[in-house]
């Protein structure tokens, strides 16, 4: 119950992400808001980590999480104006978020097993590099703060490639990340259900505030259609496979790094590009910006790559699913001729939803 507390607060911070976006959705708009939305990830995931390997019943750890809870409160506050006047805000609370869980798990660790220890040790060391680099960043001028956090950002997703090496204590090895496989798979599985949660809620909230015609009802079906549609693809089979392989596999840290950590972002991040295209359709069905039409459409290409990625890797097969590669192929194909073809935002979303439709139809024949 205290993860899913601390949840709450992310249910807010995908909120203000997908409003950022919205209200500039441009290139510079979408790069900064993927930026945000990455660090927005990274504090989540390694919360994720920390409470796999640490009990979170425990009164020092439940600690650590109601005060994760009000700095990532403070962070979600400030995701609108990162790049204005409180970009501050946004680097401080990343380096109290990531700082310091890992030094409260170390405290946490202290007379447990040594080679966790020392990996909350490396983990604390790149942690710090990063969280330098996110609050010069925050404190440099609105201008060349883009690069600033781009290279803090490249220093986090390095990290668990490179298995935290650090000259001294050597690197971590994935025997050190004995994961809980139900748990991880579980706890990415509710973010999920939070993103498509937030989904749902801007959809309802734009539609009611039009007037109810038939191109408004005709985007609302749609956009509660497509989210469905994510959820199957998501939960009918890509839940119990990537369970399944984290639970029975040789080496779940692998696997809980590769499928989890990483390749559940353009899966998170698809979903909420869906979300802003939901609204886009909502409040303009007839009448659409090529950005917008990249958002209607990349949003759901997305999510449908980083599922395919996800389900192949569960699967251990040649290749991604077919019926998801076949998806891929066809969202391009609609990409490169929306604009061209002038299609409206309706239309647009229209056929998206039903290559979502064509996608989920054939993957569940052909696993029945």
């Amino acid at each position: 119950m205290v993860e899913l507390f601390f949840d709450l607060v992310f249910v807010f911070a995908v909120t203000q992400l997908s409003h950022t976006l919205l209200k500039k959705p441009d290139a510079q708009g979408a790069l900064q808001t993927g930026l945000l939305f990455m660090a927005t990830w990274w504090v989540w995931i390694y919360t994720v980590w920390a409470t796999n390997w640490f009990d979170p019943e425990k009164k020092q750890v439940r600690a650590a999480l109601f005060a994760l809870l009000l700095a990532g409160l403070l962070m979600s506050v400030s995701i609108p104006r990162a790049f204005t006047d409180l970009g501050w805000l946004f680097g401080a609370a990343i380096v109290l978020q990531q700082v310091g869980r890992t030094v409260a798990m170390l405290a946490a660790s202290r007379g447990d097993n040594p080679a966790l220890r020392r990996n909350f040790l490396r983990m604390t060391v790149w942690l710090a590099a990063s969280g330098s680099l996110w609050v010069a960043g925050g404190l440099a001028a609105p201008e060349s703060r883009m690069a600033w956090w781009l290279a803090a950002l490249a220093v986090d997703l390095a990290a668990p490639m490179l298995l935290y090496y650090v000259p001294g204590l050597q690197r971590s090895t994935l025997a050190d990340w004995n994961v809980d496989g139900g748990h991880m798979a579980e706890r990415c599985a509710l973010f999920i259900i939070i993103a498509l949660g937030e989904s749902l809620l801007v959809t309802g909230a734009t539609f009611a505030d039009l007037a109810m015609d038939a191109a408004t009802v005709g985007a609302f079906l749609l956009a509660v259609l497509g989210t469905i549609l994510m959820w199957w693809l998501y939960f009918e089979h890509g839940l119990e496979q990537g369970h399944h392989r984290m639970v029975h596999s040789d080496a779940p840290g692998r696997h809980a790094r590769n499928s989890y950590t990483y390749l559940h972002i353009p899966i998170v991040a698809g979903i909420i590009v869906g979300a802003v295209g939901d609204e886009l359709v909502l409040s303009h069905p007839h009448h659409g910006s090529p950005a917008a039409l990249a958002a209607i459409i990349g949003g759901p290409l997305l999510f449908l790559c980083g599922t395919a990625l996800f389900k192949w890797l569960a699967q251990t097969r040649a290749l991604p699913p077919l019926s998801h590669l076949m998806g891929v192929v066809l969202l391009l194909v609609l990409a490169a001729l929306a604009v061209p073809l002038h299609l409206s935002p309706l239309l647009a979303a229209g056929l998206t939803v039903l290559v979502l439709l064509f996608v989920a139809v054939w993957e569940s024949c052909v696993l029945r």
